[in-house]
């Protein structure tokens, strides 16, 4: 049953995300901005913890 509704959400996602595409490619390409913006941040957010870790978690 957890893997129809898994099926199921990841299926309205993609068909959003073309719907969103084709209807509006500007707004898309902000949405893949804001996204990839994200990402970034958090890599940098846990490269930071991990320096922090790594120099014995001092203030």
């Amino acid at each position: 049953m957890a893997v129809n509704a898994k099926k199921i959400a990841v299926y309205v996602l993609v068909v959003f995300a073309l719907y969103v595409i084709i209807t509006d490619p500007a707004k898309a390409a902000d949405y893949v901005q804001i996204a990839f913006e994200g990402i970034s941040d958090a890599a940098k957010a846990i490269g930071d913890f991990m320096t922090w870790l790594a120099d014995g978690a001092k203030n």
